[in-house]
């Protein structure tokens, strides 16, 4: 059987590393998924290097399930029907730039602490979460600012 430089069994080495490797893994996932710099009003660099794409943005707010957008708003122009919690989003990409839209998925109450409105991309809400991610990927908060552009 062979022997680690500290004589130690591989086995036994791997069964010593796994846990750091993990904890590694995790912070690098943390750092990746979690790498926004709020400028004023919104956050203008994306979150990735590839851009959103708008008909993968229409698809996750159709859905319904992690961009839950539809809980309580509606989109009358693609006859996305939803909540009446919240305004309607026709419209928004004429009001709002991307920057502006894009803060407001990731972390809506920097933008208005008063109203209830999840974050799906909020820092903090990663140590928070069960699984320990973010409710949409750094992708899927460009996918969906995408499409809400296209909203004129």
């Amino acid at each position: 059987m062979a022997l680690t430089r500290s004589g130690a069994q591989p086995r036994q080495t791997m069964k010593r590393l796994l846990p750091i490797a993990i904890a590694l893994a995790a912070t690098t996932a943390f750092a990746q998924e979690a790498t926004y710099k709020v400028e004023g009003d919104g956050i203008p660099k994306p979150l990735t290097s590839a851009p959103g794409v708008a008909a993968r943005g229409k698809t996750l707010i159709a859905a319904k399930g992690a961009a839950n957008c539809l809980e309580c708003h509606t989109i009358k122009k693609d006859k996305l029907n939803g909540g009446t919690k919240g305004p309607a989003l026709d419209g928004v990409g004429a009001v709002l730039t991307p920057a502006q839209l894009r803060l407001t998925v990731v972390d809506f109450a920097r933008v208005n602490p008063k109203v209830t409105m999840p974050s799906f991309h909020k820092s903090a809400s990663i140590l928070s979460v069960g699984d320990g991610k973010p409710t949409l990927s750094a992708q899927e908060v460009e996918d969906v600012v995408a499409y809400l552009s296209t909203l004129k």
